[in-house]
């Protein structure tokens, strides 16, 4: 890879990159993500043709949060007790078992099963609760096991970085897919298409191989007293816990894009592929973002900078709201991710740095209650807001409410408005 002005200063853009393990593991991640983000919106789009009510939308989330959010703690106690690689092969293969049955109920065969009735989708909806319960498992043993893979910790940040601009790549090539395919193919192919993807995703997964676990992985912990050791680290840290109260915050109030089948369909006009461009766009500036930090680390006024993101976040987000052009809705969804990769990567950043080996599952499912499932609940909350007040006010208030969440978290948590990430050079030392 050639070298840039940033490497030859001392600062490698490419370190983690360089180690095969790491490779195999981000190629993993990216054939996941792009299955799962495909099923999603063929989801989303499934139901909303079968019910047209944007209710519908926001139960999706809802289903598949009270599973994740109900195993997670457990779920993080396993992931410092075990093999963390062993819960990743299980976990994705009960999703490959999930997208196979997704398949199945679009086919000939299970359309039958699926109406306008409400009733008629609950085999969706069951489905979409057994992924929670596996993405419950599955989030703090990925997070876990990521650090396993690198030699030294001095590739643990260009790591996170990476690790989130495949994420982000990945979804940007997950919902165009899917546009295209629900367009051009149908929904029972956009299925199968997700399914094979997950296949290759399971294989790669089960391949790679990690240093040894931690010496204290592997004894025997006492349930309640391992869940509480987690819980104490978070909210004993003012930091951490700020990161992720305001990140929990944003999304839950500023995400737009559970909503964005009915701004594609009856607001945009503009059908199943504009609304996968529509799902991309965000992922699309995250994925600029994030391979930008990659060069430009985030270091001096970190917080300063947080904040003025997240508060960027909600104002873009009302903007969306307020558009009827499709090409300005999509710069404006492409803001949001710009403003969410910065977020994203220094809240990564600080839990890998700051949190124990032998605590890192149990302090990443607090993280997912935290940031995960706000997603899914963020969902259920637009979905409930554009019943009660439509779709483009719904939105508006969400990205309202993100602004006032920074104003807050500005005012009352010092320690994050004044963090610097700038690293300690060593002392001279001294003859």
């Amino acid at each position: 890879m050639p070298q840039s002005a940033a490497s030859r200063s001392g600062h490698d853009p490419y370190a983690a990159l360089r180690l095969p393990e790491f490779q195999r593991f981000i190629s993993a991640r990216a054939l996941f993500v792009v299955a799962t983000r495909v099923q999603g919106l063929v989801v989303s789009w499934q139901l909303f043709k079968l019910t047209g009510d944007p209710w519908k939308l926001g139960l999706i989330g809802l289903t598949e949060a009270i599973p994740s959010i109900a195993v997670s703690l457990y779920a993080g106690h396993v992931a410092d007790s075990v093999k963390r690689k062993n819960i990743i092969v299980t976990a994705v293969a009960v999703l490959l078992l999930c997208a196979a049955t997704l398949t199945l109920l679009a086919s000939p065969a299970g359309l039958p099963l699926l109406s306008k009735d409400q009733l008629g989708t609950w085999p969706i909806y069951a489905v979409i609760f057994v992924s929670g319960i596996a993405r419950g498992f599955l989030g703090p043993a990925l997070f876990s096991f990521m650090p396993q893979l690198l030699p030294t910790k001095e590739h643990l940040a260009n790591a996170v970085t990476w690790n989130s601009t495949t994420w982000q790549a990945s979804s940007v090539l997950g919902p165009v897919l899917g546009g295209y395919l629900i367009a051009h193919a149908g929904v029972a192919s956009a299925y199968t298409v997700s399914t094979g993807l997950l296949v290759l995703a399971l294989t790669m997964f089960g391949s790679l191989t990690s240093r040894p676990l931690p010496a204290r992985m592997g004894e025997r912990l006492d349930f309640q007293t391992s869940i509480l050791s987690g819980l104490q680290f978070i909210f004993g840290n003012q930091l951490v816990l700020a990161a992720l109260s305001l990140d929990l915050f944003a999304v839950l109030f500023g995400g737009a894009v559970a909503l964005l089948p009915v701004f594609a369909e009856d607001i945009l006009k503009v059908g199943a592929a504009g609304l996968g461009h529509l799902e991309a766009a965000p992922a699309v500036g995250s994925v600029l973002m994030a391979v930008l930090l990659t060069y430009f680390p985030l270091r001096r006024f970190a917080g300063r900078k947080l904040l003025w993101a997240v508060a960027g976040f909600g104002l873009a987000t009302i903007c969306f709201a307020l558009s009827r052009n499709f090409w300005l809705s999509l710069v404006l969804l492409f803001l949001t991710g710009v403003f969410d990769s910065v977020s994203v990567i220094v809240r990564s950043t600080l839990l890998h740095t700051f949190t124990p080996e032998h605590m890192k599952g149990r302090v990443s499912a607090v993280n997912n209650i935290f940031i995960g499932s706000s997603n899914e609940i963020g969902a259920f909350e637009s979905g409930a807001m554009a019943k009660w007040l439509g779709t483009t006010a719904s939105v508006v208030f969400g990205g309202t409410m993100t602004i006032l969440v920074v104003l807050f978290t500005a005012w009352r948590a010092d320690k994050l408005r004044e963090l610097d990430m700038t690293p300690v050079k060593p002392a001279e030392p001294t003859t």
